[in-house]
Protein backbone atom coordinates (compact mmCIF):
# COMPACT_ATOMS: atom_id res chain seq x y z
CA UNK A 1 0.00 0.00 0.00
CA UNK A 2 1.43 3.43 -0.95
CA UNK A 3 2.02 6.09 1.69
CA UNK A 4 -0.99 8.26 0.62
CA UNK A 5 -3.25 5.22 0.72
CA UNK A 6 -1.98 4.32 4.21
CA UNK A 7 -2.82 7.82 5.45
CA UNK A 8 -6.37 7.65 4.10
CA UNK A 9 -6.82 4.19 5.63
CA UNK A 10 -5.63 5.31 9.08
CA UNK A 11 -7.84 8.40 8.96
CA UNK A 12 -10.86 6.27 8.07
CA UNK A 13 -10.12 3.90 11.01
CA UNK A 14 -9.88 6.85 13.39
CA UNK A 15 -13.24 8.22 12.24
CA UNK A 16 -14.93 4.82 12.61
CA UNK A 17 -13.40 4.31 16.07
CA UNK A 18 -14.58 7.69 17.30
CA UNK A 19 -18.06 7.08 15.86
CA UNK A 20 -18.35 3.74 17.68
CA UNK A 21 -17.10 5.21 20.93
CA UNK A 22 -19.59 8.09 20.75
CA UNK A 23 -22.41 5.65 20.03
CA UNK A 24 -21.52 3.59 23.13
CA UNK A 25 -21.22 6.73 25.20
CA UNK A 26 -24.69 7.81 24.14
CA UNK A 27 -26.05 4.40 25.17
CA UNK A 28 -24.39 4.70 28.57
CA UNK A 29 -25.85 8.19 29.05
CA UNK A 30 -29.32 6.93 28.14
CA UNK A 31 -29.05 4.14 30.75
CA UNK A 32 -27.80 6.60 33.36
CA UNK A 33 -30.72 8.91 32.62
CA UNK A 34 -33.13 5.97 33.03
CA UNK A 35 -31.80 5.11 36.50
CA UNK A 36 -31.06 8.63 37.71
CA UNK A 37 -32.97 9.43 40.92
CA UNK A 38 -33.99 5.78 41.49
CA UNK A 39 -31.44 4.31 43.88
CA UNK A 40 -31.83 0.68 44.77
CA UNK A 41 -33.79 1.48 47.92
CA UNK A 42 -34.69 4.88 49.35
CA UNK A 43 -35.67 5.39 53.00
CA UNK A 44 -39.26 6.12 51.92
CA UNK A 45 -39.52 2.87 49.98
CA UNK A 46 -38.08 0.92 52.89
CA UNK A 47 -40.72 2.44 55.20
CA UNK A 48 -43.55 1.63 52.81
CA UNK A 49 -42.59 -2.04 52.60
CA UNK A 50 -42.98 -2.54 56.34
CA UNK A 51 -46.06 -4.71 56.92
CA UNK A 52 -49.20 -3.29 58.40
CA UNK A 53 -50.37 -5.16 61.50
CA UNK A 54 -54.04 -5.85 62.21
CA UNK A 55 -54.70 -7.43 65.62
CA UNK A 56 -58.33 -8.59 65.97
CA UNK A 57 -59.47 -9.65 69.45
CA UNK A 58 -62.72 -11.53 70.01
CA UNK A 59 -64.22 -11.14 73.49
CA UNK A 60 -65.02 -14.45 75.27
CA UNK A 61 -64.30 -16.83 72.37
CA UNK A 62 -62.81 -20.16 73.42
CA UNK A 63 -61.55 -23.05 71.33
CA UNK A 64 -64.96 -24.73 71.53
CA UNK A 65 -66.53 -21.80 69.65
CA UNK A 66 -63.79 -21.47 67.02
CA UNK A 67 -63.78 -23.11 63.58
CA UNK A 68 -60.71 -25.21 62.93
CA UNK A 69 -60.35 -26.54 66.48
CA UNK A 70 -61.48 -30.02 67.53
CA UNK A 71 -63.08 -28.89 70.80
CA UNK A 72 -66.83 -28.20 70.58
CA UNK A 73 -69.62 -29.76 68.53
CA UNK A 74 -71.49 -26.68 67.23
CA UNK A 75 -69.41 -24.13 65.36
CA UNK A 76 -70.39 -20.73 63.96
CA UNK A 77 -70.27 -20.15 60.22
CA UNK A 78 -67.24 -17.85 59.91
CA UNK A 79 -65.97 -17.91 56.32
CA UNK A 80 -63.59 -14.99 56.78
CA UNK A 81 -61.93 -16.59 59.79
CA UNK A 82 -61.85 -19.86 57.84
CA UNK A 83 -60.02 -18.04 55.04
CA UNK A 84 -57.39 -16.91 57.57
CA UNK A 85 -57.07 -20.51 58.77
CA UNK A 86 -56.71 -21.79 55.21
CA UNK A 87 -54.09 -19.19 54.35
CA UNK A 88 -52.26 -18.89 57.64
CA UNK A 89 -51.00 -20.60 60.76
CA UNK A 90 -53.22 -21.93 63.59
CA UNK A 91 -51.84 -21.98 67.14
CA UNK A 92 -53.07 -24.70 69.49
CA UNK A 93 -51.39 -23.84 72.78
CA UNK A 94 -51.73 -20.11 73.36
CA UNK A 95 -52.45 -19.30 77.00
CA UNK A 96 -54.30 -16.15 78.03
CA UNK A 97 -55.69 -15.05 81.35
CA UNK A 98 -59.12 -16.29 82.48
CA UNK A 99 -60.62 -12.79 82.15
CA UNK A 100 -60.55 -9.83 79.77
CA UNK A 101 -58.60 -7.17 81.67
CA UNK A 102 -55.45 -9.10 82.61
CA UNK A 103 -55.21 -10.67 79.15
CA UNK A 104 -55.28 -7.24 77.50
CA UNK A 105 -52.82 -5.95 80.05
CA UNK A 106 -50.41 -8.80 79.34
CA UNK A 107 -50.54 -8.09 75.61
CA UNK A 108 -50.22 -4.33 76.05
CA UNK A 109 -47.12 -4.53 78.29
CA UNK A 110 -45.59 -7.94 77.66
CA UNK A 111 -45.73 -8.53 81.41
CA UNK A 112 -47.47 -11.01 83.66
CA UNK A 113 -50.23 -9.42 85.70
CA UNK A 114 -48.52 -9.74 89.07
CA UNK A 115 -45.83 -7.35 87.79
CA UNK A 116 -48.30 -4.61 86.77
CA UNK A 117 -50.95 -5.22 89.43
CA UNK A 118 -53.55 -6.14 86.79
CA UNK A 119 -54.68 -9.68 87.61
CA UNK A 120 -58.46 -9.45 87.39
CA UNK A 121 -61.22 -7.25 85.96
CA UNK A 122 -61.72 -3.59 86.90
CA UNK A 123 -58.08 -3.02 87.83
CA UNK A 124 -56.35 -0.06 86.20
CA UNK A 125 -53.19 -0.37 84.14
CA UNK A 126 -50.61 2.13 85.47
CA UNK A 127 -49.72 4.65 82.76
CA UNK A 128 -46.12 4.31 83.89
CA UNK A 129 -46.03 0.96 82.09
CA UNK A 130 -44.65 1.00 78.54
CA UNK A 131 -47.26 -0.14 76.04
CA UNK A 132 -46.41 -1.89 72.77
CA UNK A 133 -47.49 1.30 71.00
CA UNK A 134 -45.09 3.41 73.06
CA UNK A 135 -42.36 0.88 72.41
CA UNK A 136 -42.83 1.25 68.66
CA UNK A 137 -42.63 5.04 68.99
CA UNK A 138 -39.57 4.96 71.23
CA UNK A 139 -37.75 2.71 68.76
CA UNK A 140 -38.60 4.87 65.74
CA UNK A 141 -40.54 2.11 64.05
CA UNK A 142 -42.43 4.57 61.87
CA UNK A 143 -45.87 3.13 62.64
CA UNK A 144 -49.16 4.91 63.12
CA UNK A 145 -51.22 3.10 65.75
CA UNK A 146 -54.69 3.05 67.21
CA UNK A 147 -56.93 1.01 69.47
CA UNK A 148 -60.56 0.64 68.43
CA UNK A 149 -63.12 -1.19 70.57
CA UNK A 150 -63.04 -2.54 74.10
CA UNK A 151 -60.39 -1.08 76.41
CA UNK A 152 -61.24 -2.41 79.93
CA UNK A 153 -57.97 -1.22 81.48
CA UNK A 154 -59.41 1.91 83.15
CA UNK A 155 -62.68 3.88 83.34
CA UNK A 156 -60.80 7.18 82.89
CA UNK A 157 -61.81 8.80 79.58
CA UNK A 158 -58.23 9.93 78.92
CA UNK A 159 -56.51 6.71 79.97
CA UNK A 160 -56.06 5.11 76.52
CA UNK A 161 -54.47 8.21 74.98
CA UNK A 162 -52.58 9.31 78.09
CA UNK A 163 -49.19 8.29 76.67
CA UNK A 164 -50.41 4.72 75.99
CA UNK A 165 -51.81 4.63 72.43
CA UNK A 166 -52.05 7.07 69.53
CA UNK A 167 -55.75 7.19 68.62
CA UNK A 168 -58.55 5.56 70.60
CA UNK A 169 -62.24 4.98 69.87
CA UNK A 170 -64.38 2.47 71.74
CA UNK A 171 -65.74 1.86 75.22
CA UNK A 172 -63.92 1.60 78.52
CA UNK A 173 -65.94 -0.88 80.58
CA UNK A 174 -66.14 -4.66 80.47
CA UNK A 175 -69.48 -4.84 78.69
CA UNK A 176 -72.15 -2.72 77.02
CA UNK A 177 -75.66 -2.18 78.33
CA UNK A 178 -76.81 -2.78 74.73
CA UNK A 179 -75.06 -3.41 71.42
CA UNK A 180 -77.41 -0.78 69.90
CA UNK A 181 -77.30 1.91 72.60
CA UNK A 182 -73.95 2.65 74.17
CA UNK A 183 -71.42 5.38 74.89
CA UNK A 184 -68.60 5.79 72.38
CA UNK A 185 -65.38 7.31 73.72
CA UNK A 186 -63.16 8.94 71.11
CA UNK A 187 -59.87 10.42 72.29
CA UNK A 188 -61.27 11.49 75.66
CA UNK A 189 -64.77 12.55 74.54
CA UNK A 190 -67.90 10.45 75.18
CA UNK A 191 -71.04 10.51 73.02
CA UNK A 192 -74.05 8.20 72.77
CA UNK A 193 -74.43 6.03 69.67
CA UNK A 194 -77.19 3.73 68.47
CA UNK A 195 -75.13 1.97 65.78
CA UNK A 196 -74.67 -1.77 66.34
CA UNK A 197 -71.30 -1.89 68.10
CA UNK A 198 -69.72 -4.62 65.96
CA UNK A 199 -70.55 -2.60 62.85
CA UNK A 200 -69.50 0.71 64.42
CA UNK A 201 -66.07 -0.58 65.35
CA UNK A 202 -65.67 -1.84 61.79
CA UNK A 203 -66.70 1.55 60.38
CA UNK A 204 -64.16 3.28 62.60
CA UNK A 205 -61.44 0.81 61.63
CA UNK A 206 -62.10 1.27 57.91
CA UNK A 207 -61.99 5.05 58.22
CA UNK A 208 -58.80 5.00 60.30
CA UNK A 209 -56.94 2.64 57.97
CA UNK A 210 -58.04 4.64 54.93
CA UNK A 211 -56.51 7.79 56.45
CA UNK A 212 -53.04 6.28 57.01
CA UNK A 213 -50.07 7.21 54.84
CA UNK A 214 -47.47 5.17 56.71
CA UNK A 215 -47.27 1.62 58.05
CA UNK A 216 -49.92 1.06 60.69
CA UNK A 217 -50.72 -1.11 63.68
CA UNK A 218 -54.41 -1.41 64.53
CA UNK A 219 -55.59 -3.11 67.74
CA UNK A 220 -59.25 -3.90 66.95
CA UNK A 221 -61.02 -5.26 70.03
CA UNK A 222 -64.59 -6.33 69.27
CA UNK A 223 -66.85 -6.80 72.29
CA UNK A 224 -68.59 -9.68 70.50
CA UNK A 225 -69.50 -12.30 71.54
CA UNK A 226 -69.51 -11.00 75.14
CA UNK A 227 -72.84 -10.66 76.94
CA UNK A 228 -75.49 -9.32 76.67
CA UNK A 229 -76.47 -12.16 74.32
CA UNK A 230 -78.81 -10.92 71.60
CA UNK A 231 -79.95 -11.45 68.02
CA UNK A 232 -77.68 -9.49 65.63
CA UNK A 233 -78.92 -7.88 62.39
CA UNK A 234 -80.20 -10.66 60.14
CA UNK A 235 -77.87 -9.85 57.26
CA UNK A 236 -74.83 -10.47 59.45
CA UNK A 237 -75.50 -14.06 60.56
CA UNK A 238 -76.84 -17.41 59.31
CA UNK A 239 -78.48 -18.83 62.45
CA UNK A 240 -81.95 -18.40 60.97
CA UNK A 241 -85.13 -16.79 62.27
CA UNK A 242 -84.52 -16.87 66.00
CA UNK A 243 -86.96 -15.19 68.40
CA UNK A 244 -85.51 -12.01 69.88
CA UNK A 245 -87.20 -12.01 73.28
CA UNK A 246 -85.07 -11.92 76.41
CA UNK A 247 -86.74 -15.05 77.80
CA UNK A 248 -86.00 -17.00 74.61
CA UNK A 249 -82.38 -15.89 74.66
CA UNK A 250 -81.96 -16.78 78.34
CA UNK A 251 -83.54 -20.21 77.80
CA UNK A 252 -81.24 -21.14 74.92
CA UNK A 253 -78.34 -18.67 74.54
CA UNK A 254 -76.01 -20.79 72.36
CA UNK A 255 -77.50 -19.97 68.91
CA UNK A 256 -77.44 -16.26 69.78
CA UNK A 257 -73.82 -16.52 70.89
CA UNK A 258 -72.99 -18.22 67.57
CA UNK A 259 -74.93 -15.55 65.68
CA UNK A 260 -72.88 -12.84 67.42
CA UNK A 261 -69.69 -14.57 66.31
CA UNK A 262 -70.98 -14.80 62.75
CA UNK A 263 -71.84 -11.09 62.81
CA UNK A 264 -68.32 -10.30 63.94
CA UNK A 265 -66.92 -12.45 61.13
CA UNK A 266 -69.13 -10.66 58.56
CA UNK A 267 -67.87 -7.29 59.72
CA UNK A 268 -64.26 -8.46 59.85
CA UNK A 269 -64.72 -9.56 56.24
CA UNK A 270 -66.06 -6.12 55.34
CA UNK A 271 -62.98 -4.54 56.89
CA UNK A 272 -60.57 -6.78 54.99
CA UNK A 273 -62.49 -6.26 51.73
CA UNK A 274 -62.25 -2.47 52.17
CA UNK A 275 -58.48 -2.60 51.75
CA UNK A 276 -56.87 -2.46 48.34
CA UNK A 277 -55.24 -5.68 47.16
CA UNK A 278 -51.83 -4.07 47.62
CA UNK A 279 -52.63 -3.11 51.22
CA UNK A 280 -54.06 -6.54 52.06
CA UNK A 281 -50.95 -8.21 50.66
CA UNK A 282 -48.81 -6.01 52.89
CA UNK A 283 -50.76 -6.71 56.09
CA UNK A 284 -50.23 -9.28 58.85
CA UNK A 285 -53.57 -10.27 60.40
CA UNK A 286 -53.62 -11.72 63.92
CA UNK A 287 -56.96 -13.08 65.14
CA UNK A 288 -57.37 -14.32 68.71
CA UNK A 289 -59.71 -14.80 71.65
CA UNK A 290 -59.01 -13.07 74.98
CA UNK A 291 -60.21 -15.87 77.29
CA UNK A 292 -62.45 -18.91 77.33
CA UNK A 293 -66.13 -19.20 76.48
CA UNK A 294 -68.70 -18.11 79.12
CA UNK A 295 -70.19 -20.95 81.13
CA UNK A 296 -73.74 -20.35 79.79
CA UNK A 297 -72.67 -21.40 76.28
CA UNK A 298 -69.49 -23.43 76.73
CA UNK A 299 -69.25 -26.79 74.95
CA UNK A 300 -67.24 -29.91 75.87
CA UNK A 301 -65.51 -28.28 78.84
CA UNK A 302 -67.06 -28.44 82.31
CA UNK A 303 -69.13 -25.26 82.69
CA UNK A 304 -67.24 -24.41 85.90
CA UNK A 305 -63.97 -24.73 84.00
CA UNK A 306 -64.61 -22.20 81.27
CA UNK A 307 -64.13 -18.41 81.37
CA UNK A 308 -63.01 -17.19 84.80
CA UNK A 309 -61.12 -20.42 85.55
CA UNK A 310 -57.50 -21.51 85.26
CA UNK A 311 -58.50 -24.75 83.58
CA UNK A 312 -57.96 -25.22 79.85
CA UNK A 313 -61.47 -24.01 79.06
CA UNK A 314 -60.58 -20.65 80.60
CA UNK A 315 -57.01 -20.01 79.41
CA UNK A 316 -56.35 -22.01 76.23
CA UNK A 317 -57.53 -19.63 73.50
CA UNK A 318 -57.52 -19.58 69.68
CA UNK A 319 -55.07 -17.63 67.56
CA UNK A 320 -54.57 -17.56 63.78
CA UNK A 321 -51.97 -15.47 61.93
CA UNK A 322 -52.11 -14.88 58.21
CA UNK A 323 -50.82 -12.43 55.60
CA UNK A 324 -47.50 -10.79 54.74
CA UNK A 325 -44.47 -13.09 55.16
CA UNK A 326 -46.54 -15.93 56.68
CA UNK A 327 -45.32 -18.94 54.71
CA UNK A 328 -46.75 -21.75 56.84
CA UNK A 329 -50.03 -21.92 54.98
CA UNK A 330 -52.84 -24.06 56.40
CA UNK A 331 -50.55 -25.47 59.10
CA UNK A 332 -50.88 -25.67 62.86
CA UNK A 333 -48.38 -24.98 65.64
CA UNK A 334 -48.30 -26.80 68.99
CA UNK A 335 -45.54 -24.78 70.70
CA UNK A 336 -46.37 -23.16 74.04
CA UNK A 337 -47.11 -19.42 73.97
CA UNK A 338 -48.42 -16.73 76.32
CA UNK A 339 -50.46 -13.70 75.37
CA UNK A 340 -47.50 -11.71 76.74
CA UNK A 341 -45.60 -12.91 73.66
CA UNK A 342 -47.66 -10.71 71.35
CA UNK A 343 -45.64 -7.69 72.54
CA UNK A 344 -42.21 -8.89 71.38
CA UNK A 345 -43.60 -10.51 68.25
CA UNK A 346 -45.47 -7.41 67.06
CA UNK A 347 -42.38 -5.34 67.79
CA UNK A 348 -40.32 -7.76 65.68
CA UNK A 349 -42.80 -7.74 62.79
CA UNK A 350 -42.54 -3.94 62.89
CA UNK A 351 -38.79 -4.21 62.28
CA UNK A 352 -37.27 -4.20 65.76
CA UNK A 353 -34.55 -6.74 66.52
CA UNK A 354 -35.83 -8.27 69.73
CA UNK A 355 -35.74 -11.79 71.14
CA UNK A 356 -37.53 -11.12 74.39
CA UNK A 357 -38.54 -8.28 76.67
CA UNK A 358 -40.15 -8.41 80.10
CA UNK A 359 -42.16 -11.68 80.07
CA UNK A 360 -42.61 -11.58 76.29
CA UNK A 361 -40.83 -13.83 73.82
CA UNK A 362 -40.65 -13.24 70.08
CA UNK A 363 -42.23 -16.10 68.13
CA UNK A 364 -42.07 -14.49 64.66
CA UNK A 365 -39.76 -17.27 63.44
CA UNK A 366 -42.65 -19.75 63.85
CA UNK A 367 -44.55 -17.95 61.09
CA UNK A 368 -42.17 -19.31 58.48
CA UNK A 369 -40.32 -22.21 60.09
CA UNK A 370 -41.77 -25.20 61.97
CA UNK A 371 -40.04 -26.63 65.02
CA UNK A 372 -39.26 -23.26 66.61
CA UNK A 373 -39.88 -23.13 70.36
CA UNK A 374 -39.44 -19.94 72.36
CA UNK A 375 -40.61 -21.04 75.80
CA UNK A 376 -40.64 -24.22 77.85
CA UNK A 377 -43.41 -23.10 80.19
CA UNK A 378 -46.69 -21.19 79.96
CA UNK A 379 -48.13 -19.32 82.94
CA UNK A 380 -51.42 -17.72 83.99
CA UNK A 381 -53.03 -16.38 87.15
CA UNK A 382 -56.13 -14.74 88.59
CA UNK A 383 -57.03 -12.89 91.77
CA UNK A 384 -57.66 -9.50 93.32
CA UNK A 385 -54.49 -9.44 95.42
CA UNK A 386 -51.09 -10.14 93.87
CA UNK A 387 -50.01 -11.71 97.17
CA UNK A 388 -52.77 -14.34 97.16
CA UNK A 389 -53.32 -15.35 93.57
CA UNK A 390 -54.53 -18.58 92.08
CA UNK A 391 -51.99 -19.53 89.43
CA UNK A 392 -51.12 -22.23 86.94
CA UNK A 393 -48.09 -23.29 84.94
CA UNK A 394 -47.54 -25.96 82.30
CA UNK A 395 -44.82 -27.58 80.22
CA UNK A 396 -45.38 -29.56 77.04
CA UNK A 397 -47.09 -32.39 78.98
CA UNK A 398 -47.97 -31.53 82.57
CA UNK A 399 -49.97 -28.71 84.14
CA UNK A 400 -49.90 -27.59 87.77
CA UNK A 401 -52.67 -25.45 89.31
CA UNK A 402 -52.41 -23.91 92.77
CA UNK A 403 -55.24 -22.09 94.52
CA UNK A 404 -54.80 -19.63 97.39
CA UNK A 405 -56.93 -21.99 99.50
CA UNK A 406 -54.07 -24.49 99.45
CA UNK A 407 -55.73 -26.84 96.96
CA UNK A 408 -53.70 -27.93 93.95
CA UNK A 409 -53.94 -30.12 90.89
CA UNK A 410 -51.52 -31.81 88.53
CA UNK A 411 -52.75 -32.94 85.11
CA UNK A 412 -51.26 -34.87 82.20
CA UNK A 413 -52.57 -32.77 79.30
CA UNK A 414 -51.61 -35.19 76.54
CA UNK A 415 -53.51 -38.14 78.00
CA UNK A 416 -56.12 -36.01 79.77
CA UNK A 417 -56.72 -32.76 77.84
CA UNK A 418 -59.97 -32.03 79.69
CA UNK A 419 -58.24 -32.30 83.09
CA UNK A 420 -60.55 -34.92 84.54
CA UNK A 421 -57.84 -36.75 86.53
CA UNK A 422 -55.99 -34.88 89.26
CA UNK A 423 -52.74 -36.79 89.77
CA UNK A 424 -52.41 -35.24 93.24
CA UNK A 425 -55.66 -36.72 94.53
CA UNK A 426 -55.21 -39.24 97.32
CA UNK A 427 -56.18 -42.25 95.23
CA UNK A 428 -53.63 -41.34 92.54
CA UNK A 429 -50.56 -41.00 94.73
CA UNK A 430 -47.70 -41.71 94.72
CA UNK A 431 -46.67 -39.93 91.52
CA UNK A 432 -44.69 -41.67 88.83
CA UNK A 433 -41.06 -40.59 88.52
CA UNK A 434 -41.93 -38.71 85.33
CA UNK A 435 -44.78 -36.81 86.96
CA UNK A 436 -42.72 -36.10 90.09
CA UNK A 437 -39.84 -34.72 88.03
CA UNK A 438 -42.23 -32.60 85.98
CA UNK A 439 -43.87 -31.18 89.10
CA UNK A 440 -40.47 -30.35 90.59
CA UNK A 441 -39.49 -28.49 87.40
CA UNK A 442 -42.80 -26.61 87.31
CA UNK A 443 -42.39 -25.54 90.94
CA UNK A 444 -38.84 -24.36 90.27
CA UNK A 445 -39.99 -22.29 87.30
CA UNK A 446 -42.72 -20.70 89.41
CA UNK A 447 -40.12 -19.61 91.96
CA UNK A 448 -37.87 -18.25 89.19
CA UNK A 449 -40.45 -16.21 87.31
CA UNK A 450 -42.11 -14.78 90.41
CA UNK A 451 -38.87 -13.45 91.90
Amino acid sequence: MTTPMKSIYLLLCLVLTLSYACSNAEDVLVELEKTEGTPEETPEETNNTKPNILLVIADDMGLDATPGYDIGALKPNMPNLQALLNNGLRFNNLWSYPLCTPTRGSMLTGKYGFRTGVTTVSQEMPISETSIQEYLDENNSGYAHAVIGKWHLSRDLDHPTNSIVGDYAGFLSGTLRSYWNWDLVENGQSTNTTTYSTSKFTDLAIDWIDAQEQPWFLWLAYNAPHTPFHLPPNELHSQGALPSGDADIAANPLPYYLAMLEAMDSEMGRLIASMSEEERDNTVIIFMGDNGTPNQVVQTYNSRRAKNSLYQGGVNVPMVISGKNITRIGEQEDALLNTTDLFATIASIAGNEIDEINDSKNFESMLSTPGQEVRNFAYSEIGTDVNSLDYTIRDATYKLIRFNTGEEGLYHLIDDPLESINLLSANRLPLSNEALNAMTALEAELVRLRQ
